[in-house]
């Protein structure tokens, strides 16, 4: 079944399906508000995820004494493979190359799976192996911002997991592959994972409890995509509603994200990739026939030669830097004044100084953001200041993925690219 026809048959009851998701998702936030499952849950499972990262602490140390320096950065440069630096650069690739349905499913799929394993990590607050003994190399300032956070589940191995075995299936189902292929494509994606978790480990970012539960969140998260990817591509390029339903959504998960027993930073990455998915939706709901349908011009083909692909690079990843910044700085001037004309109170941990919370030093100490419970949007007294920095963080994310499958395709138009 094509795209049009998938939207016919699931459009009838669209709008009523919509109702009832969004419903769903708020009765979530009140139910996990009101009967406070984050910190039931927390008090089952930490304790006993404590006790199994401190127990493998000896083994860590006897895995880290083949230490060296190729190993070092063999493995710091392989971390790097599922971090927000290569998503910003892979996905914008992918779409540009013509593979619009793989670009859409990979960065929806990214967002679900950082979202639920971000989730989980601070609904767990488990720690990562402790610092010393366990050595811990963080090469890049990502790897620094990823040390902040919780242990359990291992987001690198969640999300390779993901990455490797969507990628692998939109192959095999997309292509004429024999059994050498098969075998292949899942000895490449075997070893990927396999190689990330080893170097979680070495690298002192994770224990082997925490790679395992990242590999199994990861193939369940997998294989429920793989049952509604297509749905969800349908409704996306041709569903009703389909701008208001993602916004409302986007903001139901931001309440809906459980908060932690300490600050950390996956809050923000969530943010990030929220704002993508949202930017993403967005842009090609609004130009599919445009520039993503089906007869897209594919790479290599003779439609978008190597040297005209090598254009859209040149051309489209700076125009996607400078939106991501002038939406960055736009929102930092309109969200606060918007925010003050609604007469909600907010701060900003880094972006806004003279909104600055008393007593906070940075965006990482800070946790009004992190609040995500439904009685602080519907309570009056007392009130509370929200974080507006995640309202930025948002809108500047949302413009550079919408700049990407939107503003930056016209440009290729005008430019014969």
């Amino acid at each position: 079944m094509d795209m049009e026809a998938a939207a016919a048959a699931g459009g009838a009851g669209l709008t009523a399906w919509q109702a009832a998701a969004l419903s769903g998702a708020a009765g979530w936030v009140w139910a996990a508000s009101y009967f406070d499952l984050t910190r039931r849950t927390r008090a089952l499972a930490q304790p006993w995820v404590t006790r199994h990262v401190h127990a493998e602490t000896p083994a860590i140390l006897r895995f880290q004494r083949m230490q060296h320096r190729l190993l070092d950065n063999f493995f710091s440069v392989l971390s790097c493979v599922v971090s927000v630096p290569f998503y910003t650069g892979f996905l914008p690739l992918l779409f540009w190359s013509g593979h619009g349905k793989l670009a859409r499913q990979m960065t929806l799929l990214m967002a679900f799976s950082d979202y639920l394993g971000n989730a989980v990590k601070d609904v767990v607050s488990a720690p990562r192996p402790c610092s010393p003994p366990v050595r811990r190399v963080t090469a890049t300032q990502d790897e620094k911002e990823h040390a902040m956070e919780y242990g359990l589940p291992s987001s690198h191995a969640l999300m390779t997991v993901c990455l490797m075995g969507y990628m692998l299936h939109y192959v095999l189902s997309n292509g004429a592959c024999d059994s050498f292929m098969i075998t292949a494509g899942l000895s490449l994606a075997f070893l990927q994972v396999l190689l990330i978790g080893i170097a979680r480990v070495y690298l002192g970012m994770h224990s082997l409890t925490d790679v395992i539960a990242g590999i199994c969140l990861g193939v369940v998260i997998l294989a429920f995509w793989l049952v509604v990817d297509d749905h969800v591509d349908a409704f996306v390029v041709s569903g009703q509603n389909v701008t208001f339903f993602w916004a409302s959504l986007s903001l139901l998960l931001c309440f809906a994200y459980p908060e932690p027993e300490f600050p950390t930073p996956s809050f923000e990455f969530h943010t990030a990739f929220t704002g993508v998915a949202f930017g993403i939706v967005y842009g090609v709901q609004q130009t599919y026939s445009r520039f993503h349908g089906p007869d897209a011009a594919l790479i290599l083909s003779q439609q978008l030669p190597l040297l005209a692909y090598v254009g859209r690079v040149l051309v489209g990843i700076p125009t996607i830097l400078a939106v991501k910044s002038c939406s960055k700085a736009l929102s930092k001037w309109l969200l606060p004044v918007m925010c003050n004309t609604l007469g909600i109170p907010i701060v900003s941990s880094c972006y806004v100084p003279a909104l600055k919370a008393p007593g906070s030093s940075s965006s990482k100490s800070s946790d009004p953001r992190q609040a995500g419970y439904l009685q602080k949007v519907f309570s009056l007294f007392p009130r509370k200041a929200y974080d507006v920095d995640t309202g930025i963080r948002f809108v500047q994310y949302a413009g550079l993925a919408w700049s990407v499958v939107d503003l930056v395709p016209v440009i290729f138009t005008y430019l014969n690219l």
